[in-house]
C-alpha cells in the first residue's frame, strides 16, 4: 500500500499525449484531467453534464495546458456504436489516444437488492462494469498503435462494496476487478497496459451518499489522489502496482 505522498510525478510526465477521462466532471475525474493536462496532456474530457464540463475546459486552459477537447456521452444509454463514433472522433481531432482513466460512476445509495428498483440494478451494472469495457474495447485500436498506453481503471476495496445493501454498484465493482485481471493478462507483453487504482476516501458526493452519517471533513479532497492517476497513465516504473495489477494508495 502506497501514501499520496509516495506520488509526485514530473511537470511534463504526459507531454505530447492524449488521455481520455470520462466522468471527468466528477470528483475524482476532474481532478484528475487538471493534473493531467498540467503534466502536458491533451485531455478529452467525457461526461454528460455539458456545464460542468466547460467549465472545467475553462479551468484546463487558464493553466495553459495543451487545449483540452470535450467529449458529452451518457454512459447509461451509450452504445457500441457510440463509442465507434467517439473513437473515430479522437482520431479524427487528436491522432492519437495514449490513455484513459475509467473515472466514471453511478451510486444511487445503499439499498437492499430486494428493493432495488430493475431500471437502477440494470443502470448501475451498465455505468459501472459494461460501460468500461465498451468503451475500452473501441479504443484499443487507437491505443495499440501508442508506443506506451495505459488504461486505467478505479476499482473499490471489495471487502467494503461485497456487503449487505452495496446493491448493483458493489456487484459491477466485484465484476470489473475480475475485468481489470482479465484484460490485464490478455495485454500482458504488450504496448498496452492495463491497471487499476484503488484510491483511499475522498471527499465526494459518492462517498456522502454511502456514509451520511461521517463528517466528510476528515477525508482529502479528491486532488490527493490525481498524482497517482497521472503516474499510472505515466507508466512510471515505481512505484509498481501490486500482482494483480492493483495500485493501493491511501492518505
Amino acid at each position: 500500500m502506497h501514501s499520496t505522498s509516495d506520488f509526485s510525478p514530473p511537470a511534463d510526465a504526459l507531454s505530447g499525449r492524449v488521455v481520455l477521462v470520462t466522468g471527468a466532471h466528477g470528483g475524482l475525474g476532474a481532478a484528475a484531467a487538471l493534473a493531467a493536462a498540467k503534466a502536458g496532456a491533451t485531455v478529452v474530457l467525457l461526461g454528460r453534464r455539458v456545464p460542468k464540463l466547460n467549465r472545467l475546459y475553462d479551468r484546463l486552459v487558464e493553466t495553459g495546458a495543451p487545449e483540452p477537447a470535450i467529449y458529452p456521452l451518457d454512459l447509461e444509454g451509450a452504445t457500441p456504436a457510440n463509442y465507434e463514433e467517439m473513437a473515430q472522433r479522437i482520431e479524427a481531432e487528436c491522432g492519437r489516444l495514449d490513455g484513459i482513466l475509467h473515472a466514471a460512476a453511478d451510486f444511487q445509495g445503499l439499498t437492499p437488492l430486494a428493493l432495488t428498483a430493475p431500471e437502477d440494478w440494470l443502470r448501475a451494472i451498465h455505468v459501472n462494469l459494461s460501460a468500461p469495457l465498451l468503451l475500452t474495447q473501441a479504443c484499443l485500436p487507437l491505443l495499440k498503435r501508442a508506443e506506451d498506453a495505459a488504461v486505467v481503471f478505479v476499482e473499490e476495496p471489495l471487502a467494503q462494496v461485497g456487503r449487505a445493501y452495496w446493491g448493483g454498484y458493489g456487484v459491477a465493482k466485484h465484476g470489473l476487478a475480475g475485468l481489470v485481471g482479465v484484460l490485464r493478462h490478455e495485454y500482458e507483453g504488450t504496448s498496452v497496459r492495463v491497471v487499476a487504482l484503488q484510491p483511499g476516501p475522498m471527499r465526494t458526493p459518492l462517498r456522502q451518499r454511502a456514509w451520511s452519517a461521517e463528517d466528510p471533513a476528515q477525508w482529502p479532497n479528491p486532488d490527493a489522489y490525481a498524482p497517482a492517476c497521472v503516474h499510472l497513465l505515466s507508466g512510471a516504473a515505481s512505484p509498481a502496482p501490486d500482482d494483480g495489477g492493483v495500485l493501493l494508495v491511501r492518505h
